[in-house]
């Protein structure tokens, strides 16, 4: 068996004190809400992997499919010997796709969810012996230094941000966050960015109100998450999901709905619930091509290239920074 070239591990996440701040303050709000990166602990994270082969979730495999169809253009646009840096690399299936038609240099792997970054990441490593991989826990929302890794003669710095996990950003927090991106994508650097496209409501309200539940199950385990990780006393049977398709604002909306008047202690502080009262979780945005690509210029991206599925599902954009 070929020994991986080169793996290393690097622990920047942010510590319990953060999410505990980030929570307190967030349901300290005249209208309740708390940052959807909290829901990647090791069970959200599994759920969300379970979401995205479910029938009425078509980001996943709609995005799939555009880099099946396109990935050796994608490649080429990279160009040979690249550094992927991959923000919230996930179960990693998108990423083996984008190696193996890029072939680049090194890969680094940047997620909040520590336990699946290590297996993924680890499991690439040994699938691509000739790349040198890395793992950083890390916020990637937040400035952070990049780790070095073994001698490697990259030509470029490409960010891989697929998903379209862009859209869980406001639009100021999503140009401020491709403000970021430019800047670790460094002068002669690249993105490659999945964005999911304005369509019918329809489509959209069922893919975040799945049959089965599992995205009802995803949004409540953030709850369960906060009393296991912080000593709460959420009653999580007395809150439900509720998500939406807020047209005017061009988003769909997660929230979780009290169903009674109750009172929850979390860090030493009690939070009052009125009946109906929600606190809000998520936000996904969608684009049309254009204004996406106005977004990415007002960043300092240059946008470059653009592919679509045949039924105008979802895009994914190749920005280049402008220097």
């Amino acid at each position: 068996m070929q020994q991986r070239a080169y793996f290393s591990f690097h622990d920047l996440k942010p510590d319990a004190g953060s999410f505990l701040q980030d929570v307190i303050a967030g349901l300290s709000r005249p209208r309740k809400a708390i940052n959807p990166k909290y829901f990647y602990d090791e069970r959200g994270s599994a759920l969300f992997e379970a979401i995205c082969s479910l029938a009425e979730y078509y980001p996943t495999r709609t995005e799939i499919e555009i880099m099946r169809e396109h990935g050796g253009e994608m490649a080429q646009h990279l160009g040979p010997g690249c550094t992927i840096i991959e923000y919230g690399s996930g179960s990693g299936r998108k990423t083996r796709m984008l190696i193996e038609e890029a072939r680049p240099a090194a890969y680094l792997a940047i997620d909040i969810a520590e336990a699946q970054l290590k297996t993924a990441a680890a499991a690439l490593a040994d699938a691509f012996p000739r790349v040198a991989v890395a793992a950083v826990c890390a916020d990637y929302t937040r400035p952070f230094a990049l780790p070095r890794l073994a001698s490697t003669k990259a030509s470029r710095r490409a960010i891989f941000f697929p998903g379209s996990t862009i859209g869980n950003f406001t639009l100021a927090e999503a140009r401020d966050f491709l403000r970021l991106a430019r800047t670790q994508a460094g002068t002669g650097g690249a993105m490659l960015v999945g964005v999911d496209l304005k369509k019918d409501a329809a489509i959209l309200d069922a893919a975040y109100n799945d049959a089965q539940g599992v995205t009802a199950e995803f949004n409540l385990n953030l709850l369960a998450r906060i009393n296991r990780e912080l000593g709460a006393d959420f009653d999580v049977s007395a809150f439900r999901h509720h998500a939406f398709y807020n047209a005017d604002l061009g988003r769909i909306e997660m929230h979780l709905v009290s169903t009674r008047r109750q009172k929850v202690a979390v860090g030493g502080k009690l939070f009052g619930f009125s009946e109906g009262e929600t606190i809000h979780t998520e936000n996904s945005y969608k684009y049309s091509v254009g204004e996406f690509q106005v977004l990415a210029r007002d960043a300092g991206f240059a946008p470059q290239r653009c592919w679509v599925d045949p039924a105008s599902l979802f895009s994914v954009h190749f920005l280049s920074t402008s220097d």
